[in-house]
């Protein structure tokens, strides 16, 4: 089963099936049996023991494979579907003996159980309609707005978390009725530690238990494909944790990190570092990645702490790093690593994405690495979530003096493909719930907190919001209980929902809004300085200029009556979105559906719009005359 090619793919580190030849695959003909394998170079001896043979750590040794490939593999009859095991391993090192859960294993006993579980997974597809078309869904000229999820911690009906098939059906049915296009799940690859949320991976290849079977997991992501929802998983190769039977010393040898704790060991997290250096564990971890697209049918991976990766110095002082081999602090294997990654993903699913949280200005995160980049589709903009969160929490009375701080982002917004995220991060450690950043009294509050959802919404790039952002959920985020969807029976929770509502419509209805996210020619500045009024105004523009949308933004609570603004084109200008509508629970100002422009050049424009702007409000709007022709 393991061929000279395979051992050269492993060594050099592209090997993107590696889930193919190691782990347990049960022997589905009338002799039954499992073959076992799996990758302890520095092993004299590995047996499986499990639930057939009273964990005997003796009872069934498996051979090492020849051409020096390190992997040893074996077949044992009595091995079956769904029987628990780990591999006993006695290491060249000192003769150290370890017990270790399989580092491909498919599946895994539920937490605090530890041991990898047999399974070949039967499941038949019917997303066939999804998966025909969703090159076109995913793509990046294509309308995305992402509902960022934790499993455990959206609904507890009955008080523990939902498994995969009853969470599927209500969760499908909420995300269609908002309107968002994906979901975004926070890992769930198995993990020993719950409140680790995820990001302390020990099954690379397994989906938690704690929810149900790998093939539970396959009906969810098929249920959200059959609504039109796609899915996108976070996956994390930046670490792992150090629980004894993870990959950590897996064969009495730091196999899969660095031996060097300057390279090896994270300080910040208290977790083990990947060697990426190291062809196998490439090969590891491009394999698992490929794995969810081949396997799960998951549309994208978002990259966590990418910027970990990329910095030999990352969380370290002066002193604790090892600089590479031109004397800087770049890690170079580790910018091989990604490209590799993105190369394979891209190749073998053109149709599916990935997305880098990487949180600094390091370049060309989301461009092709024949151009010199690390080839990600997107790149989440920590930037923009940054200066806008700060600028929103500013009293209305001092905006004008940080003003900056919300124009700033549009000076590098087309730097990468970014993806705009208010996500998890930003509503747990003391950081409070989104609506408790914004000032004011409590109808001030919602106002500025429905200003922020749609300043984002019109803003270029792809949205992603954390679940309880779309009804204003008062208190910060806890992984150990659920949204507070009682606050969903009064009407200003109420409104902020309908309002996210109304902009994933409009997010999908308007070309202008999403065709040209990550060029300038898509936006174009109307009033990017007016300190005095405290407003801001643009344009977004689609692909041919027919269509173009006015956004203007009144960040102050008092409404402006006879604010003028240049437009491209004559005639009316429909009014078609106001974050200040009583439906949202605004104060109702507007411009009862619409002005007239007038030929009164200004803002650099031969026409203007004299509009009534709504306290703490975005209002939207449309030209109508000549739009056929592209005239604006």
């Amino acid at each position: 089963m393991l061929s000279d090619l395979d051992i050269h793919l492993l060594h050099e580190g592209t090997h993107a099936r590696l889930y193919d030849i190691l782990g347990a695959h049960p022997n589905e003909g009338p002799e039954g049996g499992t073959r076992f394998a799996v990758w302890a170079p520095n092993a004299e001896r590995v047996t499986v023991m499990g639930d057939w043979n009273g964990w005997d750590p003796h009872a069934h040794p498996l051979s090492p494979c020849e051409r020096g490939s390190g992997i040893w593999h074996g077949v044992i009859p009595q091995a079956r579907q769904g029987h628990i095991y780990k591999y006993h391993l006695c290491s060249l090192q000192h003769h150290q003996e370890l017990v270790k859960a399989d580092p491909v294993a498919f599946y895994a006993e539920a937490p605090p159980a530890t041991g990898s579980r047999i399974w070949s997974s039967h499941y038949a597809w019917g997303d066939q309609a999804w998966m025909a078309r969703r090159a076109e869904r995913n793509g990046l000229s294509a309308p995305m707005s992402v509902y960022e999820v934790h499993v455990g911690s959206w609904r507890r009906p009955d008080g523990r978390p939902m498994g995969w098939r009853a969470l599927a059906k209500e969760l499908a049915a909420y995300v269609k009725e908002l309107g968002f296009t994906h979901v975004e799940l926070m890992p769930v690859t198995e993990h020993p530690f719950y409140g680790s949320w995820g990001y302390q991976t020990t099954g690379y290849f397994a989906p938690t238990a704690r929810y149900g079977t790998p093939e539970d997991f396959m009906a969810f992501v098929d249920h959200l494909h059959q609504n039109d929802i796609g899915v996108i998983l976070d996956w994390v190769p930046s670490h792992f944790p150090t629980d004894a039977h993870g990959l950590h010393y897996f064969d009495g040898t730091h196999l899969y990190e660095h031996a060097d704790p300057r390279q090896g060991f994270h300080p910040e997290w208290h977790s083990s570092i990947f060697n990426y250096g190291r062809g196998e564990v490439s090969s590891f971890l491009i394999s698992s990645a490929l794995f969810w697209l081949d396997r799960y049918h998951i549309d994208g991976l978002r990259v966590d702490a990418v910027a970990s990766m990329l910095y030999l110095d990352y969380a370290r002082q002066h002193g604790q790093w090892v600089p590479n081999q031109h004397g800087g602090k770049e890690n170079l294997e580790a910018i091989t690593f990604l490209r590799r990654l993105n190369e394979a993903l891209y190749r073998a699913h053109p149709d599916a994405f990935s997305v880098a949280e990487e949180s600094t200005a390091w370049p060309m995160v989301s461009r092709p690495t024949s151009m010199g980049g690390l080839g990600f589709g997107m790149k989440w903009n920590m930037g923009w979530m940054h200066d806008t969160l700060a600028f929103m929490k500013e009293d209305p009375l001092y905006r004008r003096h940080h003003l900056g701080r919300l124009t700033f982002s549009l000076v590098y917004a087309f730097n990468e493909n970014f993806v705009l995220p208010l996500s998890h991060d930003e509503v747990v450690y003391g950081k409070g719930s989104l609506i408790g950043k914004m000032p004011g009294d409590p109808w001030q509050k919602m106002a500025n907190l429905r200003l922020l959802l749609s300043m984002m919404w019109t803003h270029p790039g792809k949205k992603l919001l954390f679940m309880g952002g779309e009804f204003a959920q008062q208190r910060e985020w806890t992984h150990e209980g659920e949204l507070e969807w009682h606050l969903l029976a009064q009407a200003p929770h109420q409104g902020v929902m309908r309002l996210v509502q109304q902009l994933n419509a409009l997010l999908r209805r308007e070309p202008a809004l999403y065709e040209i996210d990550f060029g300038p020619e898509g936006f174009e500045w109307v009033e990017s300085h007016d300190v005095v009024n405290n407003v801001i105004a643009f344009l977004r523009k689609p692909r041919g200029g027919a269509g173009s949308l006015l956004v203007v933004c009144n960040l102050t609570p008092v409404p402006q009556q006879g604010y003028t603004l240049g437009v491209p084109a004559p005639g009316h200008w429909q009014e078609i979105f106001n974050s200040d509508a009583t439906d949202y629970g605004g104060s109702g100002w507007g411009n009862l559906g619409g002005v007239m422009a007038i030929n009164q050049p200004s803002h650099g424009r031969p026409w203007s719009v004299p509009l009534t702007l709504p306290p703490l409000a975005a209002v939207v709007l449309k030209g109508e005359a000549h739009a056929a022709q592209g005239q604006y």
